[in-house]
């Protein structure tokens, strides 16, 4: 059974979907009401699923006429994919947002399940016990040279 994060999560990819538009503009308050939830929990779905590196940009007007507006970032080839993925990384990156960039490498069939997965695997908080301190710059760099790689590796 789907909580209601996932079901918010779910409805607004649908209907930007379905309008068949890049961009979708909600009220946050009119959405609250839909979902019998507080606006708060709009607020963290938009976000914690809607997020750059997942390939969205929100913009967020609040007050009387306030709205939310989530535009579908496409991206037109890989390699400018992968170069903007690097530079969403920068010097440190947290398990959870390296997870995102390669979800969305996978999303927007840059990489195979495959290579999703090996990412994945090597991005895992566990494998830096000895080295809590530097963890994120380690992942940080290995997703850059994994992302690296890939960007000029022919015949994938």
């Amino acid at each position: 059974m789907s909580n209601i994060t996932d079901l918010i999560e779910q409805y607004l990819k649908m209907t930007l979907t379905r309008s068949g538009k890049e961009l979708l503009e909600i009220k946050r308050s009119e959405l609250a009401k839909q979902f019998q939830c507080v606006p708060s929990q709009i607020n963290y779905v938009i976000s914690t699923r809607f997020t750059l590196e997942k390939g969205y940009v929100v913009e967020s007007k609040r007050g009387g006429g306030g709205y939310i507006r989530i535009t579908k970032v496409e991206s037109h080839e890989d390699a400018a994919l992968f170069d903007h993925m690097q530079q969403l990384i920068g010097l440190k990156i947290d398990q959870q947002t390296a997870q995102n960039i390669v979800f969305r490498l996978f999303e927007e069939e840059a990489i195979t399940k495959r290579e999703a997965k090996l990412m994945s695997s090597i991005l895992e908080r566990e494998l830096y016990k000895s080295t809590i301190e530097h963890r994120d710059e380690i992942r940080a760099n290995l997703l850059k040279a994994m992302i690296e790689t890939l960007k000029y590796t022919e015949n994938r």
